[in-house]
């Protein structure tokens, strides 16, 4: 009886503890272009702090709906402006911790051993005729933030109307970067850093960047999450996490600590 009661106190005292650092996993939600860097940095940020951070990566659309419905996010970053906009007009962040953290560029890919070349993108560009009978994979134009700037560029170049049927949308850049990969597609439209990732694509051109509004990766903690993660917003902004988004091809727009 004795050694009951015993057990039963220690079990109590322990459930009375504050949870340490080690024991605290943040949950990441992240554009799916992020993916590589962010895993090295989740990685390094473990490495430095003893706080483990899980990354759960889809498009920025996807990711603010699913904040919008009470999944359990304690920081957001968006491969766009507006998505980050949606979830702020909803409450859904934390006052005074957005930043905008990364830029990007769009590029035209094609299969590795593609005998497309190096190709000028420009006004009145003929992306239809250059794709043949085959299909061009991109991001859905209606939500997915690669799929919205590739539009963008496509109608200010002159090219969308004739683009438009041939568009095969996937769920998010990486999907459209796959498929490109697999050689289901002769073409596609990414991130320059997912080009960049993908051993068997190759960059045949480069959307001039006044031909989309610029691509900005915004970034800040959800309103409810947890203490920790304000740990990790501010290692973001560390040399350790310049040096890794750098690598990967992204721009750094705000400045590095130490």
């Amino acid at each position: 009886m004795l050694r009951r009661t015993a057990t039963a106190f220690l079990l109590v005292l322990l459930a009375a503890l504050p949870v340490r650092a080690q024991d605290a996993t943040l949950t990441i939600f992240a554009a799916a272009s992020m993916k590589n860097a962010l895993d090295d940095i989740n990685a390094a940020f473990t490495k430095a702090t003893n706080i483990k951070a899980a990354a759960s990566y889809a498009a920025s659309s996807a990711l603010a709906k699913q904040i919008e419905q009470g999944a359990p996010a304690d920081l957001f970053a968006s491969a766009d402006l507006e998505w980050m906009d949606y979830v702020a007009q909803k409450k859904l962040i934390k006052d005074g911790t957005r930043l905008n953290l990364l830029g990007n560029r769009l590029v035209l890919i094609a299969p590795k051993d593609s005998k497309i070349g190096n190709v000028t993108i420009g006004r009145d560009f003929d992306l239809a005729k250059l794709a043949g009978d085959g299909r061009i994979a991109i991001g859905d134009v209606r939500a997915v933030p690669a799929g919205k700037y590739a539009k963008a560029a496509l109608e200010k170049l002159g090219a969308w109307n004739a683009t438009e049927k041939k568009l095969a949308m996937a769920e998010n850049v990486r999907a459209a970067l796959l498929l490109v990969g697999r050689g289901e597609a002769p073409l596609g439209i990414v991130y320059e850093t997912d080009a960049k990732v993908e051993p068997n694509v190759k960059i045949v051109g480069r959307f001039p960047e006044n031909s989309h509004p610029p691509i900005v990766y915004p970034a800040a903690l959800t309103a409810n999450a947890k203490p920790e993660a304000a740990k990790y917003l501010a290692f973001l902004r560390t040399g350790t996490a310049l040096v890794i988004f750098e690598r990967y091809g992204f721009s750094y727009l705000v400045k590095a600590g130490p």
